[in-house]
């Protein structure tokens, strides 16, 4: 585990405060989309599924049609407070809409409703394992917004469609401070982040329909200098594809330094085909937006009954249920984290020890055998060939005695591979219980021993491999059902 770093002492001190690209310290900020799960939009009764025929979803108020008025749906709000309880934010008591004023073809309206002085979910922290060490990033701000709608290009030659579908879909843009220092810390932030909205239920989090989506905010600077410029990388939707964009600009950025050109202020898109960030249009800053208070919308006021009432509907988070594992259960900080990337993980492992799973081997099977297996088939823990009451049981056996941990991974491939459905049958028909039968055992080492008088004379000149290797080809020998401990104590009986 490498050493805590101080973060604001170092940045205080202008020593970096992650590790340097080519002497250049990486500085990144993200700022998310979350599209909140409520059925309808954020300020109409529009409907919010997605995959519906091109403009068959948009009604008179997502289009800002005359006469028509925005009403906030309560469930955005809802959600956003869950957001705030869940990261250990400030629940403004009175946030204000305001219309950011900017023409692109998909936004009828000439303006997107947000927010901008005052967001509802003010400050908080998103805290994270990389590798085994606890990072922590902190939150800006996360404001509730109407999305826009989309163009189309493909179906249409030297032209371009617009589709209004999405026009009024509740978001949460979720701010950071830039305190991402590398592309690794980057994506494993987006990563808890992702896992927390999903985990509270705020956001189905499916990246392919755009339904979580990630700007990053990349600069590059010498240890000590002032910050650098940075480029946004626009609607990041794939962990890996924001690997490769935030690697590719971090290089791009440092060769522009190096040649003498100053890097500008943009927004940028990655395409994964070339694997390279371009330029989609200077980056505008908040002025360029001139926004003002929406006046078809009051401020929004959120009473402390709502935010307490809230608080009762909360599941346990994944982090109090990781510290729960570690005074409960004795995991380590680490593997607890490891346990709780999911609701769908965590109540895998719980059905697992409730099956009769000793937790430490619980945890030990889910994070190593079974990721393991479920990593090279791209499976996830709800497609799982082997189910928690049968990892339950299987653990259970190795537990009690009844096979080792040699004769288990046999089970546990059966099981995987549907050979077998039930782990005492297949202990069974495989015949995998341990050698009991002490004159059996006298006989495969007698075997050996006649087998192997060069490893006796290096055992008996002070070579301890040379031990090892007897008690391997014991084991060989009995196809791993022999005692270890059994054919130590044989052996060096007979070698005196």
């Amino acid at each position: 585990m490498s050493e805590p770093v101080n973060t604001f002492e170092a940045q205080q001190e202008g020593r970096p405060t992650g590790p340097l690209v080519r002497g250049y310290e990486v500085i990144i900020g993200f700022e998310t989309h979350a599209q909140l799960s409520t059925a309808s939009k954020i300020f109409s009764r529009a409907s919010t599924a997605f995959g519906a025929e091109p403009n068959t979803q948009a009604c008179a108020v997502d289009l800002a049609l005359p006469g028509t008025l925005p009403v906030m749906n309560k469930g955005a709000v809802e959600r956003a407070i869950k957001l705030g309880l869940a990261l250990g934010s400030t629940i403004a008591p009175r946030s204000v809409f305001a219309r950011k004023n900017y023409f692109y073809p998909d936004l009828p309206k000439g303006y997107q409703i947000s927010q901008f002085e005052i967001p509802v979910v003010q400050g908080g922290m998103v805290s994270f394992f990389l590798g085994e060490e606890q990072k922590s990033v902190r939150l800006v701000r996360a404001h509730l917004e109407e999305d826009a709608g989309k163009s189309l290009h493909e179906d249409f030659i030297g032209q371009s469609g617009i589709d209004l579908n999405r026009a009024g879909t509740p978001l949460l843009e979720i701010v950071t401070e830039p305190d991402m220092r590398s592309t690794a810390e980057a994506v494993a932030y987006a990563k808890e982040l992702h896992k927390i909205v999903t985990w509270i239920g705020i956001c189905d989090g499916n990246m392919q329909e755009g339904s979580f989506r990630c700007d990053a905010n990349v600069s590059v600077r010498k240890p000590g200098d002032k910050l650098g410029t940075r480029r946004e990388i626009k609607n990041l939707n794939s962990f890996k594809f924001m690997q490769q964009a935030i690697d590719y600009e971090i290089r791009w950025q440092i060769e522009e330094i190096e040649d003498g050109r100053a890097v500008q202020q943009a927004t940028v898109l990655f395409d994964p085909d070339t694997g390279e960030t371009r330029a989609m249009r200077t980056k505008e800053d908040a002025a360029d937006y001139r926004y003002f208070p929406d006046p078809d919308l009051p401020p929004l006021v959120i009473a402390q009954d709502w935010i307490d009432r809230v608080k009762t509907q909360m599941p346990e988070l994944p982090r109090a249920m990781a510290e729960r594992y570690v005074t409960t259960h004795g995991l380590s900080a680490y593997d607890a984290a490891q346990l709780t990337q999911s609701t769908a993980l965590a109540g895998y492992f719980d059905a697992a020890v409730a099956a009769g799973g000793a937790p430490k081997l619980a945890s030990n099977w889910i994070t190593g055998e079974l990721a393991r297996r479920m990593n090279a088939q791209e499976l996830s823990i709800d497609a799982a060939p082997v189910s928690a009451a049968q990892l339950g049981q299987l653990i259970a056996r190795i537990a009690d005695g009844t096979i080792p941990n040699s004769a288990a991974r046999q089970v546990f491939d059966a099981l995987w591979t549907g050979e077998g459905s039930d782990v005492d049958a297949i202990i069974e028909a495989k015949d995998l219980k341990p050698m009991n039968d002490t004159g059996a055992l006298d006989k495969i080492i007698d075997e050996v021993l006649a087998k192997n008088e060069k490893n006796i004379a290096e055992y008996r000149a002070g070579k301890d491999k040379a031990f090892n290797a007897l008690v391997g080809q014991v084991m060989k020998a009995s196809q791993g059902k022999a005692n270890p401990a059994q054919v130590n104590a044989l052996l060096k009986s007979k070698l005196g």
